[in-house]
């Protein structure tokens, strides 16, 4: 992952590499200015004004995880018919995981503590007539989407000079998805056709075999009752199905292939089901559109097919931070084996001062302060224990105790009671908890999995080195 840079006066200059970064702060010419993500601040530069590269903020937003992508934009001409095409170098790699679900459930808590609170009135006046909502208005589920990806727009915006935004307009036409012949022939026999209801279809069913359950293979179009016993191409009836699976089925009834009952009864159920994080991305894909128009600088938006498109042809394999960097126009995207950065948002606490039963009614009492000894949960800290069981050096995100003995979250294992006395703050808390992800190695196209998250060891040293 590029660090960012900043001059004297705090403005953004072009992202360097890592080992750059790390020249700068051992020779003295720059200094921490933020730790995750890691941005170093020059001491002895100013920039008024200057010709930078033309770097693009790519998003792919979704219902539970956001996709960001900063890279450095290139046109190549092409000698022979003289088309000019645009080609991305991946600097950064970020993915955003929302808690709208959260919120939501929190939202009921509270709901139900209302109203056995109310209960005990003998009597209040009505006030569900009264409460208008503005035009536009989202759940407050919905707009977190919204407001935490135009957050990290924002401070990406203070850390690099991003001229330009790709934004992917997702969008699951109904109406298109139960009649295809509504669209007309130009959409039927287009480049892109069956990309959408693919990409559908793959997030209704989870990206694996309806049948065994299989992932990581190539999945087909099936047809639950077949074309030839006269199916149709209705959302209802199509599911995903591995090459052998749809092989041995055939033309056979679904009720005759599928001896489990259970599995019978989820297939056909799944059918019927909505998906709602389909209903919950067409919800927000226009405010998040129009918040980035609001900044000023140019916006291209393009469709979920044309993303996929683009992964499918390039041989990028699948996560939601790489689908951002194939969002819009792109003929190529290099250096897209990266490390991912995670931020997960986590909240700044609660004003809630007691714990609830799933009958809504109060259950114990929490801490009247969010700071113990001068620390808060969700802090970045390190501990240095001299002596004991726990001896060594831990380093993560802290939840306090009012007793003083904390919790340590490492990327790997919760250490349970540290003193507040062996610990020292890092990276204050700021609403969100962060991990990294290894890059994927192997040549592109080959699907390879994820790897679980780590840090990066050259940097993580020096940055150790250098908040000491």
């Amino acid at each position: 992952m590029a660090v960012f840079v900043l001059d004297r006066q705090g403005r953004p200059l072009m992202p360097c590499s890592e080992k750059r970064a790390r020249l700068l702060l051992a020779r003295g010419r720059a200094r921490v200015h933020h730790l995750v993500p890691f941005v170093v601040r020059l001491i002895d530069r100013s920039v008024n004004d200057a010709d930078f590269q033309p770097l693009r903020l790519k998003l792919d937003p979704g219902s539970k995880t956001t996709g960001l992508a900063l890279v450095r934009d290139s046109e190549v001409v092409d000698a022979a018919t003289g088309e000019v095409a645009r080609d991305a170098a991946v600097l950064s790699l970020i993915e955003l995981v929302h808690r709208g679900r959260q919120i939501s459930e929190s939202l009921t808590a509270r709901r139900n503590m209302r109203r056995r609170r109310r209960g005990n009135l003998r009597y209040r006046a009505p006030r569900f007539l009264n409460r208008t909502q503005p035009k536009g208005w989202l759940a407050p589920s919905l707009q977190h989407r919204v407001n935490t990806s135009m957050a990290w727009v924002e401070r990406l915006q203070r850390w690099a000079p991003i001229a330009a935004f790709s934004c992917e307009l997702v969008r699951f036409d109904m109406q298109a998805l139960q009649n295809p012949e509504i669209c007309g022939l130009q959409y039927q026999q287009g480049t892109l056709f069956g990309y959408e209801v693919r990409e559908y279809l793959l997030e209704k069913w989870g990206r694996k075999c309806c049948y065994c359950d299989v992932q990581g293979v190539p999945l087909n179009i099936e047809h639950l009752l077949a074309r030839a016993r006269g199916g149709s191409n209705r959302i209802t009836n199509l599911a995903l199905a591995c090459v052998p699976c749809n092989t041995q089925k055939g033309a056979q009834p679904i009720e005759n292939f599928v001896i489990d009952k259970t599995r019978l009864a989820r297939i056909l159920a799944q059918t019927k089901r909505p998906l709602r994080d389909a209903a919950a991305v067409n919800s927000t894909r226009w405010a998040l559109a129009n918040a980035l128009k609001e900044t000023g600088l140019p916006l291209e938006l393009a469709s979920g097919g044309r993303t996929k498109f683009n992964r499918s042809h390039l041989g990028i394999p699948k996560t939601h931070s790489l689908d951002a960097a194939c969002v819009g126009d792109v003929n190529a995207v290099h250096s897209w084996t990266k490390p991912t950065l995670v931020i997960k948002c986590t909240g700044r606490g609660s004003y809630q001062r007691t714990r609830l039963t799933k009958h809504g009614f109060a259950r114990g009492y929490l801490m009247r302060s969010k700071r113990v000894q001068g620390f808060a949960t969700g802090d970045f800290v390190r501990a240095k224990v001299p002596s004991g069981k726990k001896v060594g050096t831990h380093q993560g995100r802290v939840a306090v105790r009012a007793s003083g003995s904390f919790n340590i979250q490492t990327h790997s294992l919760v250490i349970q009671g540290i003193s507040y006395r062996h610990c020292t703050v890092l990276q204050r808390a700021d609403g969100y908890g962060y991990s990294w992800i290894a890059s994927i190695e192997g040549e592109a196209g080959t699907g390879a999995a994820r790897r679980p998250a780590l840090s990066l060891p050259g940097l993580k040293a020096e940055v150790s080195r250098a908040t000491e």
